[in-house]
C-alpha cells in the first residue's frame, strides 16, 4: 500500500502546472513594471516639489521686481529735482517738475493696482480707517471723516494701509 500512496503523491507532469508557472512569470513581470513606474513617478514628483519650492521662494524674493524697477524711474526724477539749485527765477519750473514727478508716482502705483481709497467726507469704516480722534463739528454728518492724516490704500481688493482719520461727532 505504501507503493500506492507514493504513486499517488508524486505529481505526474500536468499541463496546468506549466500554465500556472507562465501566469506567475507574467504577473511578476507586470509587478516589476508597476514598481519601476512607481519609482519613476515618485522621482518626478520629488523633482516637481523641489522646483515648486524654488519657484515660490524666488517669487517671494523677487516678486516686487517690476514695481521696484518702475519706482526707480521716479526716484531718478526726484534725484534730478533735488540736484537743481532752486532760485526765485526757476521756482515755478521746479514746483511743476516736482508735481509731475508726484503724478508719475501716483500713476505708477495705479498701474500696479495700488489704489487710494477716498476718505474725506466718507462714513467711518473700521476695516478701512483708524480713528485717531473725534471732532465736534456741524460741517460734516456725525460718523463721517473730517480730516485725513494718512490716506488709506488697497492692493487689488485688500486694504494694505488703513487711513488715519478724525471722525465727526455732534457738537454739544
Amino acid at each position: 500500500m505504501s507503493e500506492e500512496n507514493n504513486s499517488q503523491n508524486s505529481n505526474p507532469p500536468n499541463p496546468e502546472n506549466g500554465e500556472i508557472a507562465s501566469e506567475i512569470q507574467k504577473l511578476q513581470e507586470q509587478a516589476e513594471k508597476f514598481k519601476n513606474d512607481y519609482l519613476y513617478l515618485r522621482a518626478e514628483f520629488e523633482n516637481y516639489k523641489r522646483n515648486a519650492i524654488k519657484e515660490r521662494s524666488e517669487l517671494m524674493k523677487y516678486g516686487g521686481e517690476r514695481l521696484v524697477r518702475d519706482l526707480l524711474e521716479v526716484v531718478d526724477n526726484f534725484d534730478r529735482a533735488l540736484s537743481v539749485n532752486v532760485s526765485a527765477e526757476n521756482f515755478n519750473t521746479f514746483k511743476q517738475g516736482v508735481d509731475m514727478t508726484a503724478q508719475e508716482l501716483k500713476s505708477l502705483l495705479q498701474r500696479h493696482n495700488v489704489l487710494e481709497i477716498p476718505a474725506h467726507g466718507a462714513p467711518f469704516d473700521p476695516s478701512v480707517h483708524e480713528a485717531l480722534s473725534s471732532e465736534a463739528t456741524d460741517q460734516m454728518a456725525p460718523g463721517h471723516i473730517v480730516r485725513v492724516f494718512k490716506k488709506p490704500y488697497k492692493l487689488h481688493d485688500k486694504v494694505i494701509r488703513p487711513g488715519q482719520v478724525v471722525v465727526a461727532k455732534k457738537p454739544e
